[in-house]
C-alpha cells in the first residue's frame, strides 16, 4: 500500500471521515509540506465533484483541472495553502485556505481573481551568476532580485504570457496586513503590531490586532503570512476576517 496510507493517521488539515475506509490516497512528492491533501482527495471528499478514484483520473485525464495555473494530471498531487484551483468548462475557482481548526478550507473566488496566487518567501540563496534565488513556502523556487525579503510575500501571476512574474509585494512589517496559518488562531486575519525578534534557535513572536473584535493576541513567526498592507486589500484574497 504504498501509494495510500490509513484515514486515521492521515493529517487533521485534510478533514476527512476516519471511518468510511481503511485507506485513503497519500500525497506524492512535490509542492507544499506533509499536510499537502492530494487533489483526489480534493474532488471527491471536499467537493462532491467525484464519487470514486475512476471519476477522479477521468476529470484529471480530460484536463479539467488546473491548478496554479497548470493541469493537474495526477490523482496524488499535493495541493495547500493560497493554492488556485480552477474548473475551466464549469466557470468554477477556487483558493485554498486554512479554517479556525487548522483544516483546508476552499473558497470561491472569480475568475479575475484567480489569475494570481500569493506564496510566502521563506529563504532565500545565491545562485550560480550572483543571481538571488526565493524559495517559496509551496516548495517552488523563483529567480528575482535582492529587494525581497524573507517572511514578505509575493504575488505571482498565473498567466501564459507572464507566467510566475511577481505583479505585487507585502513586505513582513509592523502595521501590515497578515494570515495566521497554524495555532489557535489559525484562520485569523489581523494587523501585526509588533514583531519580537527572539535571540538563538526559537520562533519570533509577533503581536497581531484583530481589528474586526479588538483583540490581541500573539503567534509565532512561522504561521504569519503577509496577505496586505491595509485592510480593503483583503477583500480581493475571498479571506473572511
Amino acid at each position: 500500500m504504498g501509494d495510500h496510507l490509513k484515514r486515521y493517521v492521515a493529517p487533521d488539515s485534510w478533514g476527512i471521515a476516519r471511518k468510511v475506509n481503511t485507506f485513503i490516497i497519500k500525497p506524492s512528492p512535490g509542492p507544499h509540506n506533509a499536510n499537502a491533501m492530494p487533489i483526489a482527495v480534493w474532488l471527491r471528499d471536499h467537493m462532491g465533484l467525484a464519487r470514486n478514484m475512476k471519476e477522479v483520473r477521468q476529470i484529471l485525464k480530460q484536463r479539467d483541472l488546473i491548478i496554479n495555473g497548470r493541469p493537474c494530471r495526477h490523482p496524488s498531487m499535493g495541493i495547500g495553502i493560497f493554492d488556485i484551483i480552477a474548473l475551466p468548462k464549469t466557470g468554477r475557482f477556487y483558493r485554498i485556505l486554512r479554517d479556525k481548526k487548522g483544516r483546508h478550507k476552499t473558497i470561491e473566488i472569480d475568475e479575475a481573481a484567480a489569475q494570481t496566487r500569493l506564496v510566502k518567501i521563506v529563504n532565500k540563496t545565491l545562485v550560480r551568476g550572483g543571481k538571488v534565488q526565493l524559495n517559496l513556502r509551496d516548495g517552488s523556487n523563483l529567480i528575482a532580485d535582492n529587494t525581497y525579503m524573507t517572511r514578505d510575500s509575493v504575488v505571482l501571476s498565473l498567466k501564459e504570457e507572464d507566467y510566475n512574474k511577481i505583479v505585487d509585494h507585502f513586505p513582513y512589517l509592523e502595521g501590515n496586513m497578515a494570515m495566521v496559518i497554524g495555532g489557535k488562531h489559525s484562520g485569523v486575519v489581523a494587523r501585526i503590531k509588533e514583531i519580537i525578534v527572539v535571540p538563538g534557535s526559537v520562533p519570533n513572536r509577533v503581536l497581531l490586532t484583530n481589528e474586526s473584535s479588538g483583540t490581541m493576541f500573539e503567534t509565532i513567526d512561522e504561521y504569519v503570512v503577509m496577505v496586505g498592507r491595509q485592510s480593503p486589500a483583503i477583500d480581493s484574497w475571498g479571506i473572511e476576517e
